[in-house]
């Protein structure tokens, strides 16, 4: 593009404003992206933590015989392949937990509280088989499958996900018309020169070209700007997310694929922006000139 090219089209406000519209756009896409992408791990994770996870529960009313019957659960479970790890719930626990509740539990010996064991099963494990010789063992045992408790969660963050997709594909549509938008502006400004240019030879082509190279200048430094500022809030969230220690949220992390994919999302900014100004300018002129 010659430096008389450049002149002509930096005269257009509306194409100047290309790269602050287009960093911004990109800035809050690049947010919303990675919103759904990390949710979605967190989704996966946490499917993955609670599909495996169960809580034994033993009911009876003298303490000796609930610890017998939870001895002989244990030795059961801790036997079975499909369970990787059978751990009992202390007393102090339970009362802690029940303590809301029932005020200090532990000050009434009396007090039946449950027997619980808190069950991690293997990869791939049956959990139907596990609660099948836990029934064996007391028939009046309950099986709590965390899947089933977290299942409103996993459900929510599956909204999220599917929310951040549809911005996504909002965003781009507003770049979209956008650049859409810049370009006629463009052309209603330059029109007299346009005209010119045809009069001396120059091609529709020629002149979309023009417009075409500014606007994908415009979008390639404003990506870069809104894809810089978008990873630095993204290290910040972060770091902020793993000092909450949360095993919820720290769930929230991106994968190498997820970085690939926002790092090509600048890429299809510009290429986006490119093909619809063509469009645009290519279209108008067949129309107007």
């Amino acid at each position: 593009m010659s430096g008389a090219d450049r002149r002509v089209l930096d005269e257009a406000g509306g194409l100047r404003a290309m790269t602050w519209v287009m960093a911004i756009m990109l800035f809050l896409t690049l947010l919303a992206a990675a919103l759904g992408l990390g949710t979605r791990q967190s989704a996966q994770a946490l499917e993955r933590q609670l599909a495996g996870r169960l809580t034994v529960q033993l009911v009876e009313g003298s303490p000796v015989a609930r610890d017998a019957l939870a001895a002989r659960t244990l030795t059961v479970l801790r036997a079975m392949p499909e369970v990787r790890r059978a751990t009992p719930v202390s007393r102090a626990d339970l009362t802690r937990l029940l303590e809301p509740w029932l005020g200090r539990a532990d000050a009434d010996a009396d007090l039946p509280v449950p027997a619980m064991i808190d069950v991690d099963l293997a990869t791939g494990a049956d959990p139907d088989r596990v609660v099948a010789a836990v029934r064996r063992v007391s028939a009046g045992a309950r099986v709590d499958r965390h899947q089933r408790w977290m299942s409103p969660v996993s459900g929510f963050l599956d909204t999220l996900t599917w929310l951040a997709l549809g911005l996504v594909v909002l965003m781009l549509v507003a770049t979209g018309a956008v650049v859409v938008l810049a370009a006629r502006a463009g052309l209603e400004t330059h029109r007299a020169t346009i005209e010119v240019m045809h009069m001396l030879g120059s091609t529709d082509v020629q002149v979309a070209r023009l417009f075409q190279r500014r606007i994908a200048l415009d979008a390639a430094l404003g990506g870069a700007v809104g894809g810089i500022a978008a990873l630095a809030v993204l290290a910040f969230l972060g770091t902020r997310i793993a000092a909450l220690g949360s095993e919820l949220l720290g769930g929230i992390t991106l994968g190498l694929g997820d970085w690939v994919l926002l790092i090509l999302l600048p890429v299809g900014f510009v290429v986006l922006a490119t093909a619809a100004a063509r469009v645009t300018v290519v279209g108008a002129l067949r129309k107007a000139l």
